[in-house]
């Protein structure tokens, strides 16, 4: 499976495999394994709903290394459910200002990423990172958020539904897991998220990420994330039209189903699979909802090569 990742460049891959009425799903990077990733997870689901490997009017179920995670359609959009992972303020590491090239208000840690929280949305836009020196930081990335050019007035109460662009935006920078910038991340969502339903005082979020192919994101935060049809009944809606197409492919053949984000590879289903410790999870009640659309999708079967053969 690494193999393949580093082989497809993608900043995660998503590998799933089933296991019982559940699937188990992993994520790599072009470099390494990682607990946790939202933005490949859409991809993964949008996957198996248009492939009929999954019911497309319910919910799916995943077993990761960060526990249980749900995925459900809803109003043109697939939505996941994934933990709360609560960052905590944290010194500035020694050189993180130097490597972002702006001081930072704020900085928070918590078990995946550092967080620094810049002054105004332009001042994240504007960030032209060292990425040497950001893979000297012990984290697997360095998120820089602010708040959205629409957020004061959301925050006053004038039209938040409709007033705003963004309510906070973010880029992600993961050099020390082989990513330099990622397009849409939405295992960062699980701390942003609480975040700023803090600062802002509003618990149903838009979110926008200024890296250069750029992407958007609802995220709604502890009670508002159980308010979607992903906690009972589902409607799968026209995500599939509005994310691309994916196509079953045979054992050792292709098919590819391009649009832009992160990508989901079907494996056998007696592949082995390895799931960590949960962290706090979907059914704990203690949760972040992320929706969004499945972005760059290979559908099909992976099979590692036979003994002695050069072909898969």
């Amino acid at each position: 499976m690494q193999a393949v990742a580093a082989e497809l460049r993608c900043s995660e891959t998503a590998f799933v495999s089933r296991a019982g009425e559940r699937f188990a799903l992993r994520w790599f990077t072009p470099t390494t394994e990682v607990d946790l990733c939202g933005h490949a997870t859409v991809g993964a689901a949008h996957a198996l709903w248009e492939a009929g490997w999954a019911e497309p009017d319910s919910p799916i179920r995943f077993d990761t290394a960060s526990g249980p995670l749900g995925a459900w359609a809803e109003e043109g959009a697939i939505w996941v459910s994934l933990p709360l992972e609560e960052a905590k303020p944290v010194a500035s590491p020694a050189g993180l200002s130097e490597a972002l090239g702006v001081a930072p208000l704020q900085c928070l840690h918590n078990r995946l990423d550092l967080f620094a929280v810049l002054p105004d949305e332009a001042s994240v836009a504007n960030v032209v990172p060292d990425l040497h020196a950001l893979a000297a930081i012990e984290t697997r990335g360095v998120v820089v958020t602010a708040p959205g050019e629409g957020a004061p007035a959301a925050r006053a109460g004038e039209g938040a539904a409709t007033a705003r662009d963004a309510d906070y935006v973010l880029r992600f920078f993961g050099p020390r897991v082989g990513v330099d910038e990622d397009p849409v991340t939405g295992s960062a969502q699980s701390a942003l998220g609480p975040y700023w339903a803090g600062v802002l005082g509003r618990d149903d979020l838009v979110a926008r990420q200024l890296s250069p192919r750029g992407g958007r994101l609802r995220v709604r935060v502890g009670k508002a994330a159980d308010a979607g049809p992903g906690h009972g009944a589902v409607r799968h809606a026209s995500a599939s039209s509005g994310a691309g197409t994916g196509t079953a492919a045979g054992p050792g053949a292709e098919a590819r189903a391009e649009a832009r984000a992160g990508a989901g590879a079907i494996s056998e289903p007696d592949d082995p699979v390895s799931v960590g410790r949960p962290g706090t999870t979907a059914e704990s009640g203690e949760r972040v909802a992320v929706g969004g659309l499945a972005e760059t999708v290979l559908v099909g079967r992976v099979r590692a090569p036979t003994s002695g053969s050069s072909r898969w």
